[in-house]
């Protein structure tokens, strides 16, 4: 299959088809000239998007997605050189914004105080908010120039620093296990499980399309799902079907949902 129909079966609109064929365009480059290359910061779902691609590509190694630390939700596609094993760490940043009002801004805050600076979304990675200060991961360029110009977020003034990858300040995960059973792992029982939702509404949320399935849009209430898959309903959040057990004697399936909150 030649690049323009891959791209096209893989693509479900033009945006991301733009997207695969720059991040092939990158992968191409690393091979051509045997040097490390990296993307831009990826949300997760345009890393499953690099990941169907890659793996049409039948490409297993050589490549990788970090974000600056293990939990990252925005990462950059990594392509490295036969002679690297490791991605190049300082492609991805960090700097300490701090401020004296506790709980004076949110994410929201900070993400539009940096593009109000001209800042690219595929620049900046996590924007990690704390009580009285905020991580932010962002590319190596783009921390040289918020530390020249970055010294406000709205109304509230700010004390901007560099530190290192250790240092960061990586809010703790708020989640709730929620453990049933299901007559089978359809995504609508599967879902209303983890949204504490009626199965004939959990139905119609996959129907309307407001839920994805490992950030992918699904429509179908009966499509099967496996372990580890990542549930996002919108206006709900997210689950994870964290573990599939053993059957009951009637047939029925245990299973284990991990819910963010």
């Amino acid at each position: 299959m030649d690049k323009r129909a891959l791209l096209d079966r893989l693509a479900a609109n033009g945006d991301e088809r733009l997207l695969l064929g720059r991040v092939w365009d990158k992968y191409e480059q690393c091979r051509r000239r045997n040097i490390p290359v990296v993307t831009g910061f990826l949300s997760p779902a345009e890393q499953e998007l690099v990941r169907r691609l890659m793996g049409a590509l039948d490409v297993r190694e050589g490549w990788l997605l970090w974000g600056g630390y293990d939990t990252a939700q925005r990462r950059q596609a990594h392509f490295l050189p036969d002679w690297q094993t490791e991605p190049d760490f300082e492609a991805v940043a960090a700097l300490r914004a701090t401020f004296y009002e506790p709980n004076s801004l949110t994410h929201r805050d900070v993400l539009g105080s940096l593009m109000g600076l001209g800042v690219t979304r595929e620049s900046v990675g996590d924007i990690l908010v704390a009580e009285q200060s905020v991580d932010v991961l962002v590319t190596e360029p783009v921390r040289r120039f918020l530390l020249d110009s970055w010294d406000s977020a709205g109304r509230v003034r700010l004390k901007v620093q560099p530190i290192g990858p250790t240092e960061l300040q990586v809010p703790e995960e708020k989640v709730k296990l929620l453990r049933d059973t299901v007559s089978s792992l359809r995504l609508d029982s599967v879902l209303s499980v983890g949204f504490s939702l009626s199965r004939s509404k959990a139905a119609e949320a996959v129907t309307s399309g407001k839920v994805q399935v490992n950030w992918a849009d699904w429509q179908k209430p009966d499509r099967q799902v496996v372990q580890g898959d990542v549930l996002t309903l919108r206006g709900l959040g997210k689950c994870v079907l964290e573990e599939v057990g053993n059957q009951t004697k009637k047939g029925r399936v245990f299973i284990t949902v991990k819910r963010y909150l």
